[in-house]
């Protein structure tokens, strides 16, 4: 997947001032940091139509060296049938979120799980490590390495919340149109369903 080349040079622009103003500690140089992010951050308003404060607020926020951020899914099987999640957007997904700054990547796709779908679940096996640029649209302006695991159902039942409004079992030649692909997209789908079917899964990474 080709990336968008002003957004990467937007986002190495970004994590170059980032870093700098972390680790600077001259105030000229810091001050020119600045403009750097200001820069970076304009250049991706002019190219996302969003207005300039938006993105200053969700491009400019973080401090320290910047790093992608680490996005976990369960991937649930019952009866050959994978388990997804309606969010209140009306598109599906497998469960899964950001993973939690205290907690291990294991740790997060289960209580993800348990949050969106009601589900108990144990993490049995490591489907792909996934670099979210070469296999979801469309593009962010920070990196995001996606975690899938294969995950086995221990009880409980879905009820409605502030994140999901149904949770449903699909067969291979069930899944829905309306995904949403910035998440998981029908190929990723189609990977969890190889690998539930697997005895000797080998894991998938980029």
């Amino acid at each position: 997947m080709m990336r968008d080349k002003l957004l990467n040079w937007a986002a190495e622009l970004q994590s170059l001032a980032q870093a700098g103003l972390y680790y600077g500690h001259d105030d000229f140089d810091r001050e020119r940091y600045e403009r750097i992010r200001e820069i970076s951050a304009e250049m991706l308003s002019e190219r996302s139509d969003l207005p300039a404060e938006k993105v200053r607020e969700l491009f400019c926020g973080e401090v320290g060296y910047q790093t992608p951020k680490v996005d976990t899914r369960a991937a649930i099987f019952r009866d050959g049938k994978i388990l997804l999640v309606r969010e209140r957007s009306g598109r599906w997904t497998i469960p899964g979120g950001w993973c939690e700054y205290n907690m291990s990547p294991a740790d997060s796709t289960v209580k993800e799980a348990k949050e969106e779908a009601g589900l108990n679940v144990s993490v049995k096996k490591l489907i792909a490590v996934q670099d979210r640029i070469k296999h979801n649209i469309p593009e962010y302006i920070y990196g995001v390495v996606k975690i899938f695991y294969l995950c086995e159902d221990e009880g409980g039942e879905f009820s409605r919340n502030i994140e999901t409004t149904e949770s449903r079992y699909f067969a291979e030649d069930e899944i829905p149109d309306n995904l949403a692909i910035e998440k998981c997209s029908r190929e990723q789908i189609m990977m969890c369903f190889e690998a539930s079917r697997s005895e000797h899964w080998p894991a998938k990474f980029d």
